[in-house]
């Protein structure tokens, strides 16, 4: 159930006029008052052939003329609008229980509190089986102002506590970290200029594709201008960027100018300040013995930076609320921007799924936690590192790749859970049903050419032995997994390039967690697949790009003694205070 307030208005005629009137597609029916300020009840024009709609707006504004027959200030803008809506999958409520929805949402926004006399007038409207609307006006009938502040917040959190007792479909709440829902009107426009997106959608997706592809910015406005987007720019007396605003091409208004949006109403973490933050990191310079020694693509070096997400993420849950969460809402960002980036370089085929695993994904990228966008330097940087990549991965790059996204995912939806963000969890849940069917598709035709070449059955069980050394826990189901002949074949293929298969299996398996997972066996493949590329490990190489990411982070937490003394080869280090 959502009650939705509305920016206040000044014609309270007007309002009425609509609730009773046909809709703008003929979609209101029977419309009347399901409850009203007055407890003898109001004449209703819906029902009552004699009522006019000009009387009843006369009963609600007889406290506002009243005030403003007076001295002082006037009232204007005393029309409170409040719509209440029941969720698709909600039962039908009779007239009754909406009712008493209403005279709820009016005491908890703070216009008509039980047992107060003197409270706003109001009225409920019907019209429709799944929602009402709630009109009140804001001057109480002792001729103050109510106490409304937060009024939105309130009714929230009173329509969370009704869909408890009437056992509603619960809505998860909010935490004032979401992009504001599309208008009617943007919708009706969007229709009739056979547009498939919103103005604001469109404008959200193009902000967020250009993201990945700069390191500041400028640069972020330069590439939205080359994309396309209008822009104007708000500049200090100083010349300094004070504030940005965007267009739609062809989006104008009644008189033929164009229309722009701020970004910041578009969705938070696109204001100027956010991003901002986000865009002034730094990476550190990579010691040149490391750089000899790192993986020859792009794809596969992101596959590794993503190493450092999962181990920040995993500890950040384990540890509870010890942490702040800045790191891990750092990367958490920055893996946004990597599932975009693939988004925008994958084939054809799969950038359906990744479009929408990236827009779904960009709800649990923000939440209430500051995120320390320094110590997501590195996983920004791949994101460039991919789309500046001359040609794009071959099939089973790009199935270890979404792999890898696919398990980030998993792990930011547990670690908003642990938190109690359910929007976010939901978000990064929706992302993870995109990912996997993308990895599906990506990985479908790799692992019928993996299956058809399997090694030999003497090969096969050497292997099944190594497996069950490794992890005895899950070699079971990873045996009766329809997908362990293609993981044999990438085992014999690894072993024949140098790596030992039992740690291969034992190293995956501690990087990704198996219980849960429906083929584990597929989920082993993609991130031992992407390891045995890469050359066999280096201890002085490793110990060189150890020391490459020492020097990182202006700001940092006190190192609990929970955390591991050594972080994964692609951390940036946290320096103590």
């Amino acid at each position: 159930m959502i009650p939705s307030v509305k920016d206040p208005g000044h014609n309270t005629r007007g309002l009425l006029a609509y609730l009773y009137g046909p809709g703008r597609h003929d979609e209101h029916t029977d419309p009347h008052i399901v409850a009203s300020f007055s407890p003898l009840g109001l004449a209703d024009p819906g029902r009552d052939p004699e009522a006019t709609l000009t009387q009843l707006a006369a009963i609600l504004d007889e406290p506002v003329k009243l005030r403003n027959s007076g001295f002082g200030k006037k009232v204007t803008d005393h029309v409170w609008h409040c719509p209440v809506r029941a969720h698709a999958t909600d039962r039908y409520l009779s007239d009754a229980e909406w009712g008493e929805i209403a005279r709820r949402i009016v005491h908890a926004a703070g216009i008509a509190p039980d047992g107060d006399p003197h409270g706003c007038r109001w009225i409920a409207v019907r019209h429709a089986d799944d929602h009402i609307h709630i009109l009140a006006t804001t001057v109480r009938q002792d001729g103050r102002r109510p106490k409304i502040h937060n009024c939105g917040e309130r009714a929230q959190t009173e329509a969370r506590e009704i869909e408890r007792q009437l056992r509603l479909y619960q809505v998860r709440p909010g935490d004032r970290a979401g992009e504001r829902r599309p208008t009617q009107a943007e919708m009706h426009k969007a229709d009739r200029l056979g547009w498939q997106q919103t103005s604001r959608a469109w404008l959200q997706d193009h902000i967020r594709d250009a993201i990945p592809h700069a390191s500041n910015v400028e640069e972020l406005l330069a590439y939205l201008q080359a994309d396309g987007v209008e822009v104007k720019l708000r500049r200090l007396p100083s010349g300094d960027l004070q504030g940005y605003s965007v267009g739609r091409p062809g989006d104008t208004n009644a008189a033929g100018e164009q229309i722009y949006l701020p970004a910041g109403k578009i969705a938070p973490d696109l204001s100027l300040p956010k991003l901002q933050a986000r865009l002034a990191t730094t990476t550190p310079e990579e010691h040149p013995t490391a750089r000899r020694n790192r993986p020859t693509t792009s794809w596969q070096r992101t596959t590794i930076a993503l190493d450092t997400l999962h181990q920040h993420l995993t500890d950040d849950t384990a540890s509870g609320d010890d942490g702040d969460g800045s790191l891990a809402q750092a990367q958490i960002t920055a893996l946004g921007d990597i599932i975009n980036a693939t988004a925008q370089q994958a084939p054809a085929e799969l950038r359906a799924e990744l479009r929408a695993a990236t827009r779904a994904f960009a709800r649990a990228q923000r939440s209430q936690i500051r995120a320390d966008h320094q110590a997501a330097a590195s996983l920004r940087h791949a994101a460039r590192d991919i789309l500046k990549a001359g040609d794009g991965p071959d099939g089973s790059t790009l199935a270890a790749m979404i792999a890898a996204l696919l398990w980030a995912a998993i792990l930011t939806s547990r670690w908003h859970q642990a938190r109690g963000h359910q929007q976010q969890t939901h978000a990064a849940q929706q992302a993870v049903q995109h990912l996997q069917t993308a990895y599906d598709q990506a990985a479908a035709q790799q692992l019928a050419a993996l299956t058809h070449r399997q090694p030999a059955k003497e090969t096969t069980n050497t292997l099944a032995g190594d497996l069950r050394s490794a992890v005895p826990d899950h070699a079971t189901r990873i045996l009766a997994d329809p997908n362990w002949p293609a993981l044999a074949t990438v085992l014999a293929d690894a072993k024949a390039l140098g790596h030992q298969p039992r740690q291969l299996l034992q190293e995956a398996a501690a990087r990704r967690e198996l219980t849960t997972a429906r083929l584990p066996a597929k989920v082993l493949l993609g991130r031992i697949q992407h390891t045995s590329r890469n050359p066999a490990p280096n201890p002085t190489a490793e110990a060189a790009r150890m020391r490459s990411t020492t020097a990182r982070a202006p700001r940092a937490t006190p190192i609990s003694p929970t955390t591991p003394p050594t972080a994964p080869a692609d951390t940036p280090q946290r320096r103590t205070r």
